[in-house]
């Protein structure tokens, strides 16, 4: 129950920031990338989302597996090490996903596909140990809020400095095949910068209690999987949840440029309805500490989703457009960042009820469920397009205009209604009885 010092609170949150510098570009452009500069078709692009994230998703417990295995040392932990040499190999393959070789049609999809599986490789070796790591720096229940709030606070940040910069930087260059990669390696280098600090100021301080180590296998993760409820329910509402968030992220850009009319308006909106989101990370713990974790959450899809069809029925007008959008992303900050929260107190919940310690496995699970999301959100994304008859470039149908908007409103309100109906019905691991599992915990880790 060791309280945190305001150094590794607030540093803990450098680690998203440095996730979002890189993971932000693939979710906010690399659609865009591979349907306007790459040339390739938004069906194929969008499979390229499908495959890779289902790729990806099978990959993550195998990667929780084998972090989970490794011994660790007493000065550097077990997690650090592991998500610090990680980064660097994500910020150098997040510049080769965005660059377009002079292959014919066929080779560039092999390229977008060999570099993007790759990339979410290296992402989910950063990715899950910087997750886990906040179950080993405490075990209560506010400070964990603490953490959780300060994660969505980096990636909060991250998600509005990439917005805000990263489009102005590549029109700065007359050739998108050289404003992408410059402006993508400039985000990633921050990015390490990001996780170094992080690295530096945070340590795991609760102890691992030792014992042998479970070769890797199916019954093993099967075991992980379904002997956790919580869990269970966290995989089920993320597949919802981000599914939305992401959606709306890749779509933005696409309805700036044809809805709007202007793709510079994105660095405006977004500095607008993602610097709202900030109000929504400050929100967190004070929700939680008055309502609780389960109810905090429910109380944030509620208020996305409201704005979000309120703006999909309304008729287009920009003022009102940015004020229902910087709504919608206040409310959906708030399960956002809970969900960090709820994550750790799972990973509690497993050990108390099959005596093991398997943070990394537990993580990678959940990861899963994102990485499924992802694959959802993109695949849609680009089967949306094709079904309204986009064509890059040119003016666009009335229908065309129409489901990109429906992309970016109706379908977030849509998955978060479903996301709330799974957090209410299902969740049970309430704070008071997350409180009675940790002290069990301790007493029985003494």
């Amino acid at each position: 129950m060791k309280k945190l010092t305001f150094r590794e609170k607030i540093t803990y949150g450098f680690g998203d920031l440095g996730n979002g510098f890189m993971f932000d570009m693939g979710q906010l452009y690399l659609l865009k990338f591979y349907t306007d500069v790459a040339g390739i078709p938004p069906v194929v692009a969008g499979g390229i989302f499908l495959f890779t994230k289902f790729f990806d998703a099978i990959a993550d417990p195998i990667v929780g597996t084998l972090i989970d295995a490794r011994k660790g040392t007493t000065a550097s932990g077990k997690y650090r090490p592991v998500m610090m040499i990680s980064c660097i190999f994500l910020a150098i393959i997040s510049v080769f996903v965005f660059l377009a070789p002079n292959f014919s049609l066929k080779g560039k999809i092999i390229y977008a596909y060999a570099t993007y599986m790759i990339w979410g490789v290296a992402y989910s070796c950063t990715n899950i140990p910087y997750g886990t790591l906040a179950s080993t720096m405490t075990q209560d229940p506010q400070e964990r809020t603490t953490l959780a709030a300060s994660r969505q606070l980096g990636s909060t940040l991250a998600l509005l400095i990439s917005g805000v910069f990263v489009i102005p930087m590549i029109s700065k260059f007359p050739n998108q095949n050289i404003g992408y990669p410059v402006a993508i390696a400039v985000m990633a280098f921050l990015g390490v910068g990001a996780f170094y600090t992080t690295f530096k100021n945070c340590k795991e301080h609760v102890p691992v209690v030792k014992g042998k180590v479970e070769k890797m296998s199916l019954k093993g993760i099967s075991k992980t999987i379904f002997t956790n409820k919580p869990l269970l329910v966290l995989i089920l509402m993320t597949i919802f949840s981000i599914s939305a968030f992401n959606l709306r992220s890749a779509m933005l850009i696409y309805f700036c440029q044809y809805n709007l009319g202007n793709t510079i308006l994105m660095a405006y909106i977004s500095f607008i309805s993602v610097g709202c989101s900030l109000l929504g990370v400050v929100a967190m713990p004070i929700l939680s500490k008055r309502f609780g974790k389960k109810n905090t959450v429910i109380i944030g899809f509620a208020i996305s989703i409201i704005a979000d069809l309120i703006n999909f029925i309304i008729p287009l007008h920009l003022v009102s457009f940015v004020i229902l959008q910087s709504v919608a992303y206040f409310g959906l900050s708030i399960p956002n960042g809970m969900t960090w929260a709820l994550v750790s107190d799972a990973i509690d919940y497993g050990e108390w009820k099959t005596g093991e310690k398997r943070g990394a496995i537990t993580y990678s699970v959940f990861n899963f469920s994102r990485k499924i999301a992802q694959s959802i959100a993109g695949f849609a994304c680009g089967i949306g397009l094709s079904l309204t008859g986009y064509i890059p470039k040119i003016k666009q149908t009335s229908g065309a205009l129409l489901g990109i908007k429906g992309l970016l409103l109706l379908y977030p309100a849509v998955a978060l209604c479903v996301a709330m109906i799974v957090i209410i019905a299902l969740y049970n691991l309430s704070d008071k009885r997350y409180l009675e599992i940790a002290q069990d915990l301790r007493e029985r880790n003494a």
